[in-house]
């Protein structure tokens, strides 16, 4: 009697019906859209995060702005505000500015883009709110 040693396949068969090449291929068809969808979702809470970095840094931009001595107020705060503002974020930019006993409060709020920036955006808006205090005539 002879006894079967690895690695000598003579006599032995594959199945017809058992093939398994490429089954690889159709096992990352069939998850590419959950692939596509989790890169799809990651890249909008990017979305999200980048629009709350913008409107912080806008409304810090437009609070430091406004208490400028001489060039400073409502109109010079605005304007800081929404200078470095991408122009997809620019558009739907509602920015307030109040002088509140010393302190000038500037508060920014945008609208988060749905994947594509200036395409279309989620009705909610982001906001970001800062303040300096006023600085003193010389």
């Amino acid at each position: 009697m002879r006894r079967h040693r690895p690695g000598d396949d003579r006599g032995m068969r594959r199945p017809q019906l058992g093939d398994d090449r490429g089954q690889v291929s159709v096992e990352l068809l069939g998850l590419a859209p959950l692939i596509l969808a989790v890169l799809a979702l990651l890249w909008q809470f990017v979305l999200v995060g980048y629009t709350f970095t913008l409107a912080a840094n806008s409304a810090d931009k437009g609070a430091r702005a406004g208490t400028a001595t001489e060039t400073g107020g409502p109109a010079a705060c605005e304007a800081a505000a929404r200078k470095d503002l991408p122009g997809a974020w620019e558009g739907g930019a509602q920015i307030s500015c109040t002088p509140e006993g010393g302190l000038w409060k500037a508060r920014v709020a945008l609208q988060v883009p749905v994947l594509f920036p200036g395409a279309v955006n989620f009705p909610w808006r982001v906001v970001g709110t800062a303040g300096a205090a006023e600085e003193e005539g010389t």
